[in-house]
């Protein structure tokens, strides 16, 4: 190798590694692609240069980064094959022309150019772009300029496909992280229809998408329908529900698997093509909404140009589904619950009338007891044709009347008698925590359990005892007009030896709200048209007593004015 070889070879060397200083400094994608090209311009001393790079869905080579091209020009989009640029990326072979006058093959982007020299990106072994310069000179370019710039573009390669690595991890940390306050966001919403809007807002945001929509199955489970959407114009909110035998989200649902559509304008597999053009829709990724195993809907992103979904935005927009899947189970379980609340609370009102009629008709009978003694005893005679003979007959009618009334009530009441079945105590108030949940919210009330594990059973009707705990609940939080805390307590005791029942349940009920005077405690539990409380019928610790009592066990309140009231249930263990 003679001297001007060597010094030919140090200077490229020297330019590659000045080179490779520059576009190493660093990672953000679009200035290194810049800087790719001012390096590219300056080392083969060109007028001006680009960088166009394969787009993956379009398959078009589209130009990246420039310096010397008109910003028109800039905007060009080539098939492979077409333009020098076009032909290097089919072939993947670089090309050098003198006078791009004389070449076919060459689509003009400034009229001064007369020189181009074209070399490929390639990464693992695949062509991902196109390094280009041009020369307002003729056979501005050598062969030893060919391989300068081949090696540049070797540096180059490297270089952007670790700044995409790199990009791509700076997008899954972000979409991770938007996904972690986006699943917070989702699942604070109690109300179905709050929770769906929601749901296909974040999506929107999170998949920076033209626009997201949510169908649900319906009740047949062979259609699904509109729910939500966001950024959904009138026509798309307008559309009619559609089969899962026929329509390509369906195919989500029944497939429980996530599908992409490239452009559903044009596609034979997506119903709508007309209203998608009209909206602006073009790229589409539907992922299935599942729960427990059961697809319940799907969950739809559009885009407003070709896109190619990437697998990580496919697991991340599944991750949002299986979220927004719970968020809405859990919506419609809490609607579920407080239709419950509701239901139980009418009951617990029927229950009290039911109540309050038989003693009100044990109170009845007595007088009416003395009145119908007293009546025969008078022995009412009248002579014949004496018009009182009729009124003392419809006098005894009528007390036989009230009579029978008075004892058909008193008859419904007895058939209201429990029916014992084993019962887990802690489930119930668990049960009851759900329910009362909402009620205890509103009313700033927390309510904290501490109940023994591995408690035995107890021989009880579990809805009666549904409505004691329910009653001694809301009682609780009734005397905690500002707020307080509710204390719930479970634990076996053991009865004295002497005593039938060998071991009991306790369970305490502990507020710290107005308490309760010694009057009022006596009271508490008597008489259903006695009132413990200042506003209300006091119906509840009445209904609460009877029920405690049928069930064989006993009440207890402990309580002082301004100091909380405890009110403990002890029920005997099943034998």
């Amino acid at each position: 190798m003679n001297r001007n070889d060597l010094n030919a070879r140090y200077e490229r060397l020297r330019l590659l590694y000045q080179v490779s200083k520059v576009i190493h400094s660093t990672l953000e994608p679009n200035q290194v692609l810049r800087l790719i090209v001012g390096e590219a311009v300056r080392v083969m001393r060109a007028t001006s240069g680009s960088i166009a790079l394969l787009n993956p869905t379009t398959q078009l080579l589209e130009i990246q980064a420039a310096r010397g091209i008109p910003a028109g020009a800039a905007r060009l989009r080539l098939r492979l094959g077409e333009g020098i640029t076009g032909w290097v990326a089919r072939t993947g072979r670089p090309a050098r022309v003198g006078d791009v006058r004389s070449d076919r093959r060459y689509v003009s982007l400034r009229p001064d150019v007369r020189s181009e020299l074209a070399v490929p990106l390639e990464v693992d072994g695949e062509i991902r772009g196109i390094l280009n310069v041009d020369s307002d000179r003729v056979d501005a370019f050598t062969a030893a300029d060919q391989e300068l710039l081949g090696e540049l573009a070797a540096q180059a390669a490297k270089v952007i496909h670790n700044t995409w690595l790199y990009e791509q991890l700076r997008l899954k940390a972000r979409l991770f992280e938007s996904l972690i306050s986006v699943g917070h966001t989702i699942n604070s919403a109690l109300n179905l229809n709050e929770a769906l809007q929601v749901i296909t807002r974040e999506a929107s945001l999170l998949m920076e998408a033209r626009m997201c929509s949510l169908l649900l199955l319906d009740e047949t489970g062979q259609s699904l329908r509109l729910s939500a959407s966001h950024g959904a114009g009138p026509a798309y909110v307008r559309k009619r529900d559609v089969g899962i035998d026929e329509s390509l989200v369906g195919v989500v649902v029944r497939r429980k698997r996530a599908l992409q559509e490239l452009d559903v304008q044009t596609s034979s597999r997506y119903l709508n093509t007309d209203l998608a053009r009209k909206e602006g829709l073009v790229s589409l990724l539907s992922v299935p909404l599942v729960f427990r195993s059961q697809a319940i809907g799907a969950i739809n992103v559009y885009t407003a140009e070709p896109h190619l979904f990437s697998n990580e935005e496919i697991r991340i927009l599944t991750a949002l589904a299986d979220l927004s899947a719970v968020a809405i189970e859990k919506a419609r379980l809490y609607e579920r619950v407080v239709d419950v609340e509701e239901r139980m609370r009418r009951n617990e009102r029927l229950s009290a009338l039911g109540l309050l009629a038989a003693e009100v008709a044990h109170e009845i009978r007595n007088p009416l007891t003395v009145m119908k003694m007293l009546y025969h005893s008078l022995d009412l005679r009248f002579p014949e044709g004496d018009p009182r003979t009729r009124d003392a007959e419809i006098m005894g009618e009528k007390i036989e009347h009230l009579n029978r009334i008075v004892e058909q009530i008193l008859e419904f009441a007895r058939g209201a008698e429990p029916t014992l079945a084993p019962v887990d105590v802690n489930q119930l108030l668990q049960e009851l925590a759900l329910l009362t949940r909402h009620k205890l919210t509103q009313q700033n009330v927390s309510l904290r359990h501490q109940l023994e594990t591995g408690l035995p059973g107890i021989l009880a009707d579990a809805g009666q005892l549904h409505q004691v705990f329910l009653n001694l609940i809301l009682n609780a939080a009734e005397a905690m007009p500002g707020g307080g805390l509710l204390v719930i307590r479970s634990r076996l005791e053991s009865g004295p030896a002497e005593s039938p029942v060998r071991a009991t349940i306790r369970i305490d009920f502990k507020d710290n709200g107005q308490g309760m005077s010694k009057d009022l405690q006596k009271r508490a539990f008597s008489s259903v048209l006695g009132s413990t409380k200042a506003k209300g019928s006091g119906l509840g610790l009445a209904i609460v007593g009877r029920i405690v009592e049928a069930h064989h066990g006993s009440i207890q309140i402990r309580s002082r004015p301004n100091h909380g009231t405890t009110i403990t249930v002890r029920l005997p263990v099943a034998t």
